[in-house]
């Protein structure tokens, strides 16, 4: 068999589902050889429910399982600072590669991690570089104080490096998202093994490999060295699965409670990529109500992205279930804002993304507000709160994730001077309000896009 790397990426809430994650330790158990080098490439130890309660920890589980050759640093693997990054770096079993990030002027965790590894892949030296986003202390304020740089000179030196070790072939392993390409063009390797971006991604670049395999742990990529590198995408189902993977995790979810059943869902809610970052969708429309309702405010917002996808909430819905719609530390912050700055807040939170391949998408959810937005004129049309026209001269209460307020990454809409009260955890909020009022969100129209096409604009369940 040619030499291989088999390739995941964005476990993230893989851990909060045993089966889903047994299936990935299954399926690359399965097509393991003694050609093959197994590597992960960011985002595997956070965010989730699980991962919440373990401050990352339940990972280490899944490595064990998985015996990866190389990992590196993705955004939410800085979710619980900067020390447990390092100290889970130096209690897994792979070695953790990140040749652009630096704290004090010294290269990041260089004690427990390196910039790059060569392995041997059956008698082949294969060299692996990893890289973070360049960006990750911007995305992730938990970062701070790491610093980021940019990975295309990085990669440039240590692939220089590792032929001159005597690598035949160089990979990166790297969370820059869509910035991948651009590794691709600017560097002299084989292949780039991404993540951040959770869409399954194959690609060619001037001879360079550039593969996606999606989030929690559905897939794995399956990149053939040697010439052009070919790429096959596998789905980790239930033909191969670790049962003793899956043992330990059910027991790890009971430990924290995290199996408790919470409400019961009658007409299942979709968690698709779709529904977590249109205008409305009823799991975001869920959201949204849970955190106005939680703060007692005016208006809630949350942001896109701040969803994640997944298996939709049917039947008994658990504790799990609903921290993994938004599993982060965010506290619920109410921020209060005159009438002019709230109608700025409705611009800059919920239409302050354009991504071209999905116009309809990256656009917050609201509650509490109606607002139409002329996607041609990139204007706010109307916004009315409670049925009323914005007053310019009142003040209004906004229920936010206060990531929105430590960070500008998303909005500068906010700020720590703007916070009236903070109420708990925001992930809490959606339990509680299961728990008090129920799981039946419905459509109402809070958005309104009628500048994009007719199929753009469709809403989705």
């Amino acid at each position: 068999m040619s030499l291989r790397i088999l390739h995941y990426s964005d476990l993230e809430t893989a851990l909060d589902d045993p089966e889903q994650a047994a299936a990935l330790a299954g399926t690359v158990a399965a097509r393991r050889d003694d050609r093959t080098v197994v590597v992960g490439s960011g985002d595997n130890t956070a965010p989730g429910a699980l991962s919440l309660a373990t401050e990352g920890r339940a990972a280490l589980d899944v490595f064990r399982a998985l015996a990866p050759d190389a990992d590196t640093f993705g955004n939410h693997d800085f979710d619980f600072g900067p020390d447990t990054a390092r100290d889970l770096a130096a209690a897994a079993p792979q070695p953790w590669l990140c040749a652009n990030a630096e704290q004090d002027g010294e290269r990041f965790a260089a004690d427990v991690t390196r910039p790059s590894t060569l392995v041997d892949a059956g008698g082949t030296p294969v060299g692996i570089v990893g890289v973070a986003h360049p960006k990750t202390d911007e995305i992730n304020p938990a970062a701070d104080p790491v610093e980021f740089s940019d990975p295309v000179p990085v990669v440039r030196e240590e692939a220089a490096t590792l032929r001159d070790a005597g690598a035949e072939h160089v990979v990166v392993v790297s969370h820059c998202g869509r910035g991948d390409a651009r590794i691709a063009r600017g560097t002299d390797v084989d292949a780039v093994l991404g993540g951040h971006v959770h869409d399954v991604h194959t690609d060619v670049i001037d001879g360079t490999a550039v593969v996606r395999p999606g989030r929690a742990g559905t897939h794995v990529s399956e990149v053939a060295l040697g010439g052009t590198p070919s790429v096959t995408i596998h789905e980790a189902d239930d033909s191969h699965v670790d049962d003793v993977l899956a043992e330990r995790l059910r027991e790890r979810m009971a430990e924290h409670g995290l199996d408790e059943v919470v409400a019961t869902v009658e007409h299942p809610i979709e968690r698709t990529e779709e529904t977590a970052t249109v205008a409305e969708s009823r799991v975001g429309n869920l959201v949204a109500d849970a955190l106005r309702w939680r703060a007692g405010a005016d208006v809630a917002l949350s942001p896109p992205g701040a969803i994640r996808a997944g298996p939709p909430l049917a039947g008994d819905v658990t504790v799990a279930q609903l921290h993994n719609l938004t599993p982060y530390e965010d506290d619920l912050a109410v921020v209060e804002l005159p009438g002019d700055r709230l109608r700025e807040a409705f611009v800059a939170v919920p239409f302050g993304y354009h991504d071209e391949d999905h116009p309809d998408r990256f656009c917050s959810h609201v509650s509490g507000a109606h607002v139409v937005w002329d996607d041609e004129a990139g204007t706010l049309r109307e916004a009315t709160v409670d049925g009323e026209p914005i007053d310019p001269d009142r003040r209004y209460t906004v229920a936010v994730a206060d990531y929105l307020v430590e960070t500008d990454h998303v909005t500068a809409a906010f700020d720590e001077d703007d916070v009236a009260a903070r109420r708990g955890i925001a992930r809490e909020a959606v339990v509680e309000y299961a728990r008090a009022v129920g799981l039946d969100p419905s459509i109402e129209g809070r958005v309104e896009r009628p500048t994009l096409t007719a199929a753009e604009s469709a809403v989705p369940e």
